[in-house]
């Protein structure tokens, strides 16, 4: 049976990175199929029901920037907030939210739905449909196929989806819900490589059971960093937004102490001696030291049994008891990933403080999967062996919530330009989080969960968080990623922003120049500024202070972006034959021919590639131009 009602765009996953690819497309204009296994689990957590952290805030921070939902979607069913690495340098924020994980899915359920452009269908993809080394469409498991232009691929743990609990073994991407086995083989059978990973998850515990009186405390801040930039939206979008868990407006772009109501307290705990011993005594009923999990876990979210075995030296590891959501009464107990059996489960959370009467309302559990090798597509996440097919997410070896969203995001921008003929977005290493984390993954691959950090990134002075949606306003602007009245206020905003930084700079206070005090002072909240210099939002204010406290540093930064810049003009044609680059070396020329770097600048970052090849390659292209 087939469905001739032909989209512009598929997106195959309702996952965090299939709803921002599916929402993406439509709001570019293309008419877009959001196809799901189940339409109750669209957005659902599946792990820590957390949104943001180090690195991870800029991200969703790049995500609202471009116009995307999760920034939003995470302020509108937060239960707490905390700005990580706050006593460190601002380049080096970690925004993040503890989520209601009922809430956060109904919500962006609702979004996606209701979305214009967008249509949703329940079924599982068990095969992609090509013609002449193009994607076309989709077949399912209820016998129908769709056909679209460009299909997105989005599907998590699915993919073979192999769950652990000790000695059993469950077909599913997570505990409860299915697997697709045909997708893997439908690629290979295209030409498309597959490998496994492995992530895990721990036990939840009944809130009500935990004994939080020997914990320590961990509260939210009293005036929550937001993600999403509410100072260029319009005003009335807060009513709305805000209905629960929030009880006042936002003001300056934050929400004051005494307007927000509802934070739930995270608690911490540590593990023992005690624990250790029966881990290490019972580490052959692990399936990750049994030798039944062939994928490669997460090198910085290990299990408790990695943590005993390969940190020795450590008698004990902290743990973080964070709340699930106001009314559902499961707590989740992050440091205690675990694939062991139940009873050993059990017996771990006895030897913890807090834990040892603890209710065990979900066991904790190991997944393996298959991935895509992200070495197989470009800049743009589409394909280089299938045209028209673009992947996002866990498929391409990425882990977390925001990493595939924002690879949806940009994955569901390309395909909607594709399929309507128009040019794709690539966002640099200088652009954004999201642009280090496409070219780390298309230039270097991964064999382990990829995880973003700020370490990763060479330029993140450049990439604060504050600055995503001044940062990105170009890209919002050319690909109409947000409505034209907001771009106004952000140019609005990056003017008042330029404006401050002359006046301040000359403007004396006390003999010296603000500027001088902004270099000189310990403290910014000692530094006198004029009285309509508070009348700003507090995001701008903080912008301007920014970018004049480190303002040699970003210089000096945006200098050696230029100077690296220029490799990236110069683009690699896709039938560039690296077989005529005269004098490069052989195992240059097989990187090469397997990554198929877009750009000079690419190929410089592929592991191994040196200066001398990239200078090779240039001459070779320069003289084939000349020879045209």
């Amino acid at each position: 049976m087939e469905i001739f009602e032909k989209f512009d765009v598929i997106v195959c996953g309702g996952g965090h990175g299939g709803c921002e690819a599916a929402l993406a497309a439509a709001r570019v204009g293309a008419e877009t199929l959001l196809l799901t296994g189940n339409i109750d689990t669209i957005a659902k957590m599946s792990c820590n029901p957390a949104i943001g952290g180090v690195a991870k805030g800029n991200i969703v921070r790049e995500i609202d920037a471009l116009g995307g939902e999760m920034a939003i979607n995470a302020d509108a069913t937060a239960i707490q907030f905390r700005l990580l690495n706050g006593s460190k340098g601002p380049a080096v924020h970690g925004p993040r939210a503890q989520c209601d994980k009922d809430l956060y899915a109904e919500r962006m359920k609702h979004i996606v739905t209701e979305a214009k452009n967008l249509s949703v269908f329940q079924a599982i993809a068990t095969g992609i449909i090509v013609e002449n080394c193009r994607v076309i469409g989709l077949c399912t498991d209820v016998g129908v196929k769709f056909f679209a232009t460009t299909v997105v691929l989005t599907n998590g743990t699915f993919l073979r989806g192999l769950m652990h609990i000790g000695g059993s073994k469950i077909h599913g991407g997570r505990l409860g819900d299915f697997s697709t086995q045909s997708m893997s083989e439908s690629l290979k059978k295209y030409g498309i490589a597959t490998d496994r990973m492995k992530t895990g998850t721990p036990p939840r515990v009944l809130g009500s059971s935990i004994d939080f009186s020997v914990c320590e405390e961990q509260c939210g801040d009293s005036e929550p960093v937001l993600f999403a930039f509410y100072d260029c939206r319009e005003s009335e979008i807060f009513e709305k937004m805000f209905e629960k868990p929030f009880a006042g407006n936002i003001r300056d772009g934050a929400i004051l102490s005494s307007d927000f109501r509802g934070q739930k307290s995270c608690w911490i705990t540590h593990t023992t001696a005690k624990t250790r011993e029966i881990v290490l005594n019972n580490i052959s009923s692990s399936p990750l030291y049994s030798g039944e999990i062939s994928g490669i876990g997460p090198r910085y979210c290990p299990s408790i049994e990695d943590k005993f075995v390969k940190f020795s030296d450590h008698e004990s590891h902290r743990l973080f008891l964070e709340p699930e959501g106001y009314h559902c009464g499961e707590w989740y107990i992050n440091g205690l990933s675990s694939s062991m059996p139940i009873d050993v489960q059990r017996e771990v959370l006895d030897s913890i403080p807090a834990l040892e009467d603890a209710k065990i309302m979900r066991p904790a559990y190991a997944v393996e999967y298959d991935f895509s090798p992200p070495t197989q597509i470009d800049g743009t996440l589409q394909s280089k062996i299938v045209e028209n097919l673009f992947f996002a997410g866990q498929i391409n070896g990425t882990s977390g919530y925001e990493e595939a969203a924002g690879q949806g995001l940009v994955a569901g921008v390309n395909a909607a330009q594709k399929a309507l003929g128009q040019e794709m977005m690539i966002l640099g290493r200088q652009d954004a989080y999201i642009g280090v984390l496409i070219d780390d993954l298309v230039t270097k691959g991964t064999f382990e969960p990829y995880r973003m950090f700020t370490s990763r990134a060479e330029h993140r002075l450049l990439l604060n968080h504050g600055s995503a949606d001044v940062r990105l306003l170009g890209f919002a602007e050319k690909f109409s990623l947000v409505d034209s009245n907001r771009i106004a206020k952000i140019r609005e905003k990056l003017h008042k922003i330029h404006s401050w930084i002359e006046r301040l700079a000359v403007e004396k206070f006390d003999g010296k120049s603000i500027g001088e005090w902004l270099l000189q002072a310990r403290d910014t909240g000692t530094v006198q500024f004029p009285p309509d210099f508070y009348r700003e939002s507090r995001p701008m204010r903080e912008e301007v202070i920014y970018r004049m406290r480190y303002g040699g540093y970003l210089e000096r930064e945006r200098r050696i972006v230029e100077r690296c810049s220029a490799l990236d003009r110069v683009k690699i044609p896709p039938s560039f034959d690296y077989a005529t680059v005269r004098g490069l070396a052989n195992e240059s020329r097989q990187k090469l021919q397997l990554h198929r770097p877009m750009n000079l600048g690419q190929a410089s970052r592929i592991s191994g590639i040196t200066p001398v090849d990239i200078s090779l390659i240039l001459i070779t292209i320069e003289r084939l131009k000349r020879d045209r």
